[in-house]
């Protein structure tokens, strides 16, 4: 997305393009996230120059189109099936965990309570997905209401990661990048499932971020959905 016209208001006057990332002028550089491994890179422009070629769509409505390729996103990043998946691998480390007391995690009312209502609170968000999921078979886009999955589902997303760190308790503490990357030979201390707890825990926290924070998100839903 590139300022084509400065003279216009901020959300116009935004062109879309498609740089080839051979272009001179271009240096990327990447960046290590907190969880110690690399997802993303800095990119710096110097002097680039594109085709006009390049153009998609129309010339200064860029923006236009990545506001329905940010609805996609955000839709995406609510990511059911991984809480899902998520949530059973917690299940089945609360049945297997012994506590001091020789029972296992599974009998701990507390963190069974903040599980299930974790996965409470995911059934509703799969029901509001089913329904963008029709609408999008019919030709529609996820349009505004991908704003509220985006936020449910981060908000989930978080809870259950929360919950993991404190199922494997001190096992959460090593924090070897080899061993996460799986790049060692070594054996993980204590139960593999504890292996990317932390690493997991710390990227989640973008995960209300990306795409949009979910502060934005809220505004989105205020404006256009409830018209205040």
């Amino acid at each position: 997305l590139v300022r084509t016209d400065g003279s216009s208001k901020p959300q116009h006057g935004i062109s879309f393009v498609l740089i080839d990332m051979k272009t001179p002028g271009i240096e990327v550089k990447p960046l290590v996230s907190i969880d110690g491994l690399h997802h993303l890179n800095e990119v710096y422009f110097t002097d680039v120059r594109v085709p006009v070629s390049n153009l998609i769509g129309e010339e200064h409505k860029g923006w236009g189109y990545a506001k329905f390729l940010l609805g996609h996103e955000r839709a995406g990043i609510a990511g059911v099936a991984g809480s899902r998946k998520a949530i059973e691998a917690l299940r089945g480390f609360a049945d297997r965990e012994m506590g001091p007391d020789g029972e296992t995690l599974s009998h701990d009312h507390d963190f069974m309570t903040r599980l299930n209502e974790a996965e409470i609170r995911l059934d509703s968000l799969a029901t509001m997905e089913a329904r963008i999921l029709e609408a999008l078979a019919s030709g529609n886009n996820p349009g505004d209401s991908a704003s509220a999955l985006k936020i449910l589902g981060t908000e989930i997303q978080q809870m259950v990661q929360t919950l993991r760190i404190e199922a494997v308790a001190y096992y959460a503490q090593p924090f070897e990048i080899d061993l996460i990357a799986g790049e060692s030979n070594m054996a993980p201390p204590g139960d593999p499932y504890a292996l990317r707890a932390v690493s997991d825990y710390n990227f989640g926290r973008a995960a209300s971020i990306y795409g949009g924070s979910n502060e934005i998100q809220r505004n989105v839903i205020a404006k256009a959905v409830l018209g205040l």
